[in-house]
C-alpha cells in the first residue's frame, strides 16, 4: 500500500459491514531510520519511537485536510498528548524502512485515544512498538479542554 493513503476496513469491530469513517480507518506513514536516530549499537534510540508515532498522527492529521498551525489560528485548538503506554517488542536499528500505523480507539467530547503500530518493512518484517496514546483538544490560550470543533467533530463521527 502507498504511503499516506487510508485503508479501508469493516466497521467497528467488523460487525455491520459498512467501511469505517475515514478517521477511524487505519492511517500508515513510512519512516526510514537514519544514523542519528540510534544508539552508539546502531538500535533506534526508545524515545524516537515516540517521535515517529507523533510524525504518523501528524501526517493523518494532514489527511483529514487539516494543519496543526491552522487548527490554532482557524479554531483555537491544540492537541496535547496526555497519556502514553509504550510495548518494545524488538528493536529497529540504522537504515530500516519503518510503517508506522494510527488507529482511533476511542473517541469522547474532547479526546482521543490512538492505538499505533512501528513495524520494520522487508525481509525481516516484524512488529517492533506498539502503543496506545491519549490527546487532549485544549483551547491555545488557558490549555483547558475544549470540545472538538464541529468541522472536525463531523469527521470524527
Amino acid at each position: 500500500m502507498a504511503h499516506g493513503t487510508k485503508r479501508k476496513q469493516l466497521g467497528h469491530g467488523g460487525v455491520t459491514g459498512k467501511p469505517a469513517p475515514a478517521a477511524y480507518a487505519v492511517f500508515t506513514w513510512p519512516v526510514r531510520v537514519y544514523y542519528e536516530d540510534t544508539d552508539a549499537g546502531g538500535v533506534v534510540y526508545h524515545a524516537n519511537y515516540l517521535k515517529y508515532m507523533e510524525r504518523a498522527r501528524t501526517e493523518w492529521l494532514r489527511n483529514l485536510g487539516y494543519e496543526q498551525d491552522d487548527l490554532r489560528r482557524r479554531f483555537g485548538v491544540l492537541f496535547v498528548v496526555t497519556g502514553v503506554t509504550l510495548d518494545y517488542h524488538k528493536p529497529a536499528r540504522f537504515n530500516d524502512a519503518l510503517l508506522v500505523s494510527v488507529k482511533i480507539l476511542h473517541r469522547r467530547r474532547a479526546s482521543l485515544t490512538f492505538a499505533q503500530d512501528i513495524q520494520r518493512l522487508g525481509a525481516e518484517q516484524a512488529r517492533l512498538c506498539s502503543a496506545e496514546i491519549s490527546v487532549v483538544c485544549v483551547d491555545r490560550t488557558s490549555f483547558k479542554p475544549q470540545p472538538w470543533p464541529r468541522e472536525i467533530a463531523a469527521e470524527l463521527q
